[in-house]
């Protein structure tokens, strides 16, 4: 491996799903060589429509003035870099721009929307059907995450009615763009736990994110507070510094997460663990999400259940369907990352 650190220039809109992909780019290059990152947050002005960015950006406006007038970036400013990650829309003019103003490669997560393909060297993207350019690389969403000593081969632990997980890693997201949870939702989950602590010694280790909504984060609070409920670890959204979700997936045998959160759920199938995603009443996942949790079931790595009357006995059932992952997703990712861009690890390679 190379010494020479790879400058790397991470733009981040704020949402901390799309940050941590773009972490998990350079994660899976510090596979091959050292990676120095500068972190800067962008926000788009309300004024100037991520169309008419990209527009600048597909007819050649200087990248000073796209970084200026789109975002109120000082291109001056910024600090010298060899590459450009960025992950959601509101970044994508932003991550074009930095690319040309150092003439430097870029990573992009997600869909370019109208931008020409020639202005992001890799794209990123989670289904076949979204591969619509010759630089598009399929993989899963990029995590920095990943489970020390991930199982493999027969040593895989499985997870069943006649044998149910010790600890169980509860991801709880909230209100998406097309999924809604009800009072009713959040009892059921709440019951749930309690129930599958009483019958199958169930230990939970559970956090929020801040779409739950004080509700539910009200509810497990006062949960974790009572030792019958089972909750081990909790981390409320809330309150800063009371832990992280790299210490649940190092602790967990299985993840039960809300179906809203595609960030959450790609990153614990990623960190090799059998994934039970919970779904409420109201809502539908748009037709790109449905995709993905059909590709994510169809390996075997995941399954869904609605919300309405969870049991114990479901919960276990669909756990026996998951053959979790035992290969990195990070290590395929560097090594698919090489293949796209020798440029960056010509050192490491020599």
């Amino acid at each position: 491996m190379t010494t020479q650190p790879l400058r790397a220039l991470l733009f981040s809109d704020g949402k901390p799903g799309h940050h941590r992909q773009a972490e998990g780019v350079l994660a899976a290059i510090g596979r091959l060589r050292p990676v120095r990152a500068a972190q800067r947050e962008v926000k788009r002005r309300l004024l100037v429509p991520t169309r008419t960015l990209l527009q600048f950006v597909n007819h050649g406006l200087s990248p000073a003035a796209i970084l200026r007038i789109g975002y109120g970036v000082d291109a001056a400013a910024l600090p010298r870099a060899d590459l450009i990650v960025s992950a959601g829309g509101e970044t994508l003019a932003a991550n074009a721009a930095a690319a040309r103003l150092f003439s430097v490669p870029n990573v992009f997560i997600g869909r370019l929307r109208r931008l020409e393909r020639e202005r992001v060297g890799v794209i990123l993207v989670s289904l076949e059907s979204l591969a619509t350019h010759p630089n598009c690389l399929v993989c899963l969403p990029p995590s920095p995450i990943e489970r020390k000593g991930r199982p493999s081969g027969s040593g895989l632990e499985r997870w069943g009615r006649t044998k149910a997980p010790r600890r169980v890693g509860v991801l709880i997201g909230g209100n998406s763009g097309t999924l809604r949870y009800s009072a009713a939702d959040w009892q059921s989950l709440t019951q749930f736990l309690l129930a599958a602590h009483q019958s199958a010694a169930i230990r939970w280790l559970v956090t929020t994110s801040r779409r739950s909504g004080a509700a539910i984060a009200g509810s497990l609070a006062q949960l974790a507070g009572d030792a019958a409920s089972g909750i081990e670890m909790f981390i409320d959204y809330r309150k800063p510094g009371c832990g992280t979700l790299a210490a649940i997936y190092g602790a967990a045998d299985a993840i039960l997460c809300t179906d809203d959160s595609t960030s959450m759920i790609s990153e614990a199938v990623g960190a090799c663990l059998p994934v039970v995603a919970v779904r409420p009443g109201a809502g539908r996942l748009e037709k790109r999400e449905r995709e993905y949790r059909e590709l994510l079931a169809a390996q075997g790595w995941y399954r869904a259940l609605p919300l309405s009357g969870l049991t114990t006995e479901a919960f276990l059932a669909a756990l026996e369907e998951i053959a979790p992952r035992t290969s990195s997703p990070l290590d395929e990712l560097a090594a698919a990352l090489r293949n796209r861009m020798p440029g960056l690890f010509a050192a490491a390679d020599r």
